[in-house]
Formats: structure tokens, sequence, C-alpha cells
């Protein structure tokens, strides 16, 4: 594809926050990469020869690490030697309280973007709104009944729509370099209080179940995911527990100067889509 000088590079251009971001960016005119596996421009974490085709070109990158954190290092630097300027990596909030088995690539991410010599600004996310209803736990609430190891440890979810607007707004203008970014949703509720407000929405009984972490691993390997998915939740819903994520962050309002979207207006909206019908 023909490239620009100020290219922007969108990494996991399908993803949540990547197809949001794409679509914002080119709205306001922007000349934007979208890349993945199966995005317009072929990237691949396990194919290095990718890399320099979707890179060449492009002054800024919207980083989202792979799981692995092996790749990133190398990525980075020769995104920087190929000129880009600007870097944006997604981690995550509470990321360096996280145990073996999750977010090694973003707090990767986040070192090497620091280290690139160029301009570089760390978004922290809480757990999106949308994996409500795009993926993670959409199936088992459309099935009745969302079960996790969590306690009433509250957590103030994030709309993927704000974590797109912050990261163009981070993309495209001044005075974000060095920064690290929180970004939560206005306040914090626990996954029942969540699930709750989601049921109303829809209109229909959906339950929420308090779970062990060894009977959450057994209802995870009972459904046939592979271990280091069990190992990933597992940490993650560990980090939950101790509190790391709970407390709402300020860094939407700071970038947007608005407050974030809340769960509520996210349910309603999900729920007359379809999403859990």
């Amino acid at each position: 594809m023909t490239t620009h000088a100020k290219d922007i590079l969108v990494l996991a251009a399908t993803g949540k926050t990547g197809r949001r971001l794409v679509r914002r960016l080119r709205e306001a005119g922007e000349s934007v990469r979208a890349a993945s596996r199966s995005a317009e421009v072929r990237f691949d974490w396990s194919d290095p020869a990718t890399w320099k085709p979707a890179v060449e070109g492009a002054a800024a990158v919207y980083l989202v690490a792979p799981d692995d954190p092996a790749p990133v290092g190398d990525f980075v630097t020769l995104a920087a030697g190929a000129g880009v300027e600007r870097f944006v990596a997604l981690s995550g909030n509470g990321i360096e309280a996280v145990g073996p088995g999750f977010g090694e690539g973003m707090a990767e991410g986040e070192r090497a973007v620091r280290d690139s010599g160029a301009q570089w600004t760390v978004l922290r996310p809480n757990n999106f709104h949308q994996n409500f209803s795009e993926d993670l736990w959409r199936r088992p609430l459309r099935e009745g009944r969302l079960a996790l190891p969590i306690g009433d440890v509250p957590e103030p979810f994030v709309d993927a729509e704000d974590i797109a607007e912050v990261a163009a707004a981070v993309l495209t203008g001044p005075g974000h370099h060095g920064r690290v970014y929180e970004l939560s949703g206005p306040r914090a509720v626990t996954f029942r209080a969540a699930v709750e407000t989601i049921a109303r929405a829809a209109g229909r009984p959906i339950r929420f179940e308090e779970l062990t972490p060894q009977e959450y691993a057994a209802e995870l390997r009972a459904e046939g995911h592979p271990e280091s998915v069990v190992t990933m939740l597992g940490a993650l819903f560990a980090m939950h527990r101790g509190g790391h994520s709970s407390e709402p962050a300020d860094g939407v309002q700071q970038v947007l100067g608005r407050e974030p979207r809340s769960l509520e207006a996210y349910a309603a909206q999900a729920a007359a889509a379809g999403a859990w019908a």
C-alpha cells in the first residue's frame, strides 16, 4: 500500500480498541494503516518478515503487545529505527501487581517504548465494558450465569470507545510524552452489581455466582480452555482480588476533559443491540 510520512500504524486493528481507534482516526482525516493478521496491512508477531513492511512510512504506532513478551522489544527497536516518532502502548491498570501468566507482553511493551528514544505514552485501562458483550463473558451472560472468583472487590469498568478516543487524542496531539494514563469508568462496582445492571438492561434473569479460584479453574478446564488460559485468567483475578485496580482513575478526564461513559449507558445500548438476547 502507499505510505505517507504521517501514517499512524494501528496494531490489533480488528480488536476491541483497535477497530474503534481506526474508525475515529479516519473520521478525523488521519492516514491510518490498520494492521493485524487479518486486516488490510498484514502484521503477525510470530512472523518478523511482516514487521518492516507494516511499519515503513509510519510516524506513530498504537502498540498492542502479544501475550508473549519475546518479540516486543525487537519490534519497537525496528520501528524506531524505521522513523517512528511516537508510540502509544496499550497496557492495563494494576499491571505491576499481576503474577506470572498474565500481562508479560504488556509490561514489556511499556518497557520497550520507554527505552525507544521516541516519544511515548502508556494507556492503562481497567476491564472493558465490552468484555461483557463481545467475547469474554458474553456467552455465560446469554446463558444466564456468570461465575467468577472475585468476591466483593469492585472494578471501575471502562468503555472501549473511551479508550479509543483517548488513544486518538494522544496519537495526534501534543503534550502526552512520558505520560501514563490510567483509564477507568466513573465509579467502581462489583461484578455482581454489574451483572444485575446488565440483567435489568437485558430484561431477563442473569445471575452472578461466586467461585473459589480452584472451582473457577476447574470450570475453565471443563469448558476445554488450554492451561495457558486457565493460568492467565487465574492471575488476572488474583490481581483484581488484591484490589490493585479497584479505584476509579481520571485518565479519561485528563485527556478528553469529560466524564467517562457509565456502565448503565453502555448496558442500555448493548442490550438494545441484542448483546444478551
